[in-house]
């Protein structure tokens, strides 16, 4: 299910499920946000700092469960990722959000929400948060794509071709996100349901063995037999290491040799400045050529 798109005045909140953010932030998004014609607000806690996390476990579930709640809510805007959602998870209650659904965006760690609201079946954006709309000059290409969603364009990409990529066409609800975040829900409530579905993976900072290693846990679980496509996206600050005798886009089409299916490499999504938003949970289209990659 696709949420209702957002119209002038409409309500989005800001919190911080996960890391500890500079308020300063959530002051210039929020300005961004309201030159879109947006009432933005921003929940009880967001700005709060308790070690590494904004705000206490009890504070961060509590800001968060009153923005899935609130029917006056039309989006929620995380504002940074980090760590924190697991703890979280667990203790909310998507029955109001499901009967009343509205926009999440965020990305990383926020890939576990994304997940939770994928299995109820509504859509979310995997895209910028709270720095990159502060950062981020107003008329780039992440930012505007993001508006555009969240007011009724969808998007569709054309790339380049990357040496990697296995040609063909696939169709089905995209799931995924961080690599590493999405296998520490393998065999939780929160695991994804990969059957007929299209899987996008980014990731940041991780040694290419444990990048190995994790593509080798969906592969031994199941998993990469059972998806129809496989977008994978920015792996960034990820020190190639010459004892693995692959780079990390061979570690990774390694993993998925056996199998048929369209594979895409070096899509402009994860933890990187030209952060293109993915709509998590929709029906999507992965048309892969030899010159070009279409995504709609």
């Amino acid at each position: 299910m696709i949420p209702p798109f957002l119209q002038s005045g409409h309500q989005i909140r800001i919190v911080s499920p996960s890391g500890a953010i500079d308020p300063a932030f959530i002051d210039e998004a929020k300005k961004v946000l309201t030159s879109w014609g947006l009432n933005a607000t921003e929940g009880d806690f967001a700005r709060n700092e308790y070690g590494r996390f904004g705000g206490t476990k009890e504070q961060r579930i509590a800001d968060l469960q009153t923005a899935l709640d609130d029917t006056n809510v039309k989006a929620i805007l995380c504002s940074r990722g980090g760590y924190g959602v697991a703890q979280l998870i667990d203790k909310l209650n998507f029955t109001k959000f499901k009967a009343n659904p509205k926009w999440l965006i965020g990305f990383s760690d926020i890939t576990i929400l994304h997940n939770a609201i994928s299995n109820i079946g509504v859509a979310s954006i995997h895209g910028i948060m709270a720095k990159h709309l502060t950062e981020l000059p107003a008329n780039s290409e992440q930012v505007q794509l993001m508006k555009n969603i969240l007011f009724g364009q969808l998007p569709h990409y054309q790339l380049p071709a990357h040496k990697l990529n296995r040609t063909g066409n696939a169709a089905g609800k995209l799931i995924g996100g961080n690599l590493s975040v999405l296998v520490g829900m393998i065999g939780t409530p929160f695991d994804l349901p990969y059957e007929g579905n299209i899987l996008f993976l980014e990731d940041i900072a991780e040694k290419p063995y444990h990048i190995d290693r994790m593509m080798q846990q969906l592969r031994l679980c199941g998993a990469l037999s059972k998806i129809t496509g496989l977008i994978v996206g920015q792996f960034s600050d990820c020190d190639e290491d010459p004892l693995m005798k692959q780079t990390i886009a061979e570690i990774i089409f390694e993993a998925v040799k056996e199998y048929n299916y369209p594979v895409c490499f070096n899509f402009p999504a994860g933890h990187v400045d030209y952060n293109l938003p993915l709509v998590m949970g929709a029906e999507v289209r992965v048309e892969m050529m030899e010159e070009t990659i279409v995504y709609c």
